[in-house]
């Protein structure tokens, strides 16, 4: 495999091959056809008649308000996408990347103990800069997207305390793990030399699992607040529920989602010999205990049917894909090249440089795989779906359905071939019509 992958780096580290325009052709074909999937969509979201699966089961009114917001969060995407994009291909043109290195490493040179000089540590304070730049230029976007569009629809509760909070506690956050994380992945390419990606695959495995062990403990505390469910038949059914599947339920917790929006869901996590459930505290003010038991049985069907373990599994194969090319790319002069890299910097190609645009490279397959994963996730909820009625619960999950889209005022239709990229969950009707709901109640 790896005289594969060398003759491959051999035969694209090329001075003629244009690196530059390649990117940035990337970024804009891709950003053009998903703009072609929103304006599809746009189309779907200004019908005025409910579609027939919902009717019956959604009024008039709350599907007009559901076209309305759907339709306002479908031009905020425009706008954002737009400026995603003008981002990502101005750093391109414009050659920001080399100019923030020759930055981080100025600061090192005027700055820094000595002992603190070198590739990795350059390399921590170039991304410290990056993602800083990154969160202060995304800021409006994200300010209006709470402030205002969720905002006039009802669903945000955010005040500008918490939300400046929770970008620091973030900043904060990718300080504390993402750096020591880039520092062992620099540090692992540097020890390992061409065969570093069979170790840097075993790290990262590692440290997926580290963290679904000290996330509940360390991490979500820091943004919201978990408290034990009370005592009371909610409690009773979910533990009855758990303990009837072998489900490994250690923890049963609400969280106060409504501390930040009026959306609702449940979930779990953990390790795969101690589990935690987690409800929104919006859905219990809003939903029964019977919908609630039957969405967390619709939740629970993902665990039963080894949903989660062949999502990991998947997932660990295709970071193993990532980092075997990337060694194709980790050493490749003409590609820094490209991007006007000065020739000290060329002859030893710093790893992090070479990361980030072998990743611009990698976007269409990404995107691929992207879709690939949203048509195994659809099938997994079809499946889960009717894990939930087998359990004898289809009519109240239907139930729960129908009032998480209400709730949340998630779109009712959608474009085909939008859906087919951009969602990893059926929409209502499809969702529906399997369970097999009809007349008000499961055939």
């Amino acid at each position: 495999m790896l005289q594969f992958l060398e003759s491959l780096a051999t035969r694209f580290d090329d001075p003629s091959i244009p690196w530059k325009q390649i990117i940035i052709s990337i970024s804009l074909a891709h950003h053009i056809f998903t703009t072609y999937l929103q304006a599809r969509q746009y189309r779907t979201l200004c019908a005025t008649n409910i579609p027939k699966p919902l009717q019956g089961v959604i009024d008039q009114e709350t599907f007009d308000k559901s076209q309305k917001y759907s339709r306002a969060k479908a031009k905020f995407g425009f706008v954002s996408g737009w400026w995603s994009t003008v981002q990502d291909v101005g750093v391109m043109y414009f050659d920001v990347l080399p100019a923030l290195w020759r930055v981080a490493g100025n600061l090192m040179a005027g700055y820094v103990p000595a002992k603190w000089q070198g590739e990795i540590w350059q390399s921590l304070l170039f991304v410290f800069i990056f993602n800083l730049g990154t969160t202060l230029t995304n800021l409006p976007i994200s300010a209006y997207q709470t402030f205002v569009l969720e905002e006039k629809y009802g669903f945000n509760k955010q005040t500008p305390k918490i939300f400046i909070t929770d970008i620091l506690k973030s900043q904060l956050l990718f300080a504390a793990i993402g750096g020591p994380v880039l520092a062992a992945f620099l540090k692992i390419i540097h020890r390992f030399g061409d065969n570093f990606f069979y170790y840097l695959w075993l790290f990262f495995v590692i440290f997926q699992f580290v963290m679904i062990a000290i996330y509940p403990t360390l991490i979500q505390p820091l943004f919201n607040k978990l408290t034990p469910l009370s005592d009371g038949e909610l409690k009773t059914k979910v533990e009855a529920l758990a303990s009837k599947l072998k489900f490994p339920l250690k923890h049963l917790y609400v969280i106060d989602g409504s501390k930040r929006s009026a959306h609702s869901n449940a979930y779990f996590y953990g390790l795969p010999w101690s589990k935690q459930i987690v409800i929104f505290d919006t859905l219990i003010e809003k939903s029964s205990v019977e919908e609630i038991v039957a969405v967390l049985g619709h939740e629970l069907g993902h665990w039963g049917l080894s949903h989660t373990s062949k999502t990991l599994v998947i997932t660990q194969g295709y970071l193993f894909t990532i980092f075997a090319l990337f060694r194709v790319f980790i050493h490749n002069h003409s590609l820094l090249a490209s991007f006007n890299f000065p020739l000290s910097t060329i002859v030893s190609p710093p790893v992090i440089i070479s990361f980030l645009l072998f990743n611009d490279l990698f976007q269409p397959f990404d995107f691929v795989i992207s879709v690939l994963m949203n048509v195994m996730s659809r099938k997994h909820e079809f499946q889960a779906d009717a894990y939930a009625k087998n359990l004898g619960y289809g009519e109240e999950l239907s139930k729960a359905l129908i009032k998480l889209q209400v709730q949340n005022l998630s779109a009712m239709d959608a474009d085909w071939m939008y859906s087919g990229v951009h969602h990893s969950h059926p929409i209502l009707a499809e969702r529906l019509r399997a369970v097999g709901w009809k007349g008000g109640k499961v055939q």
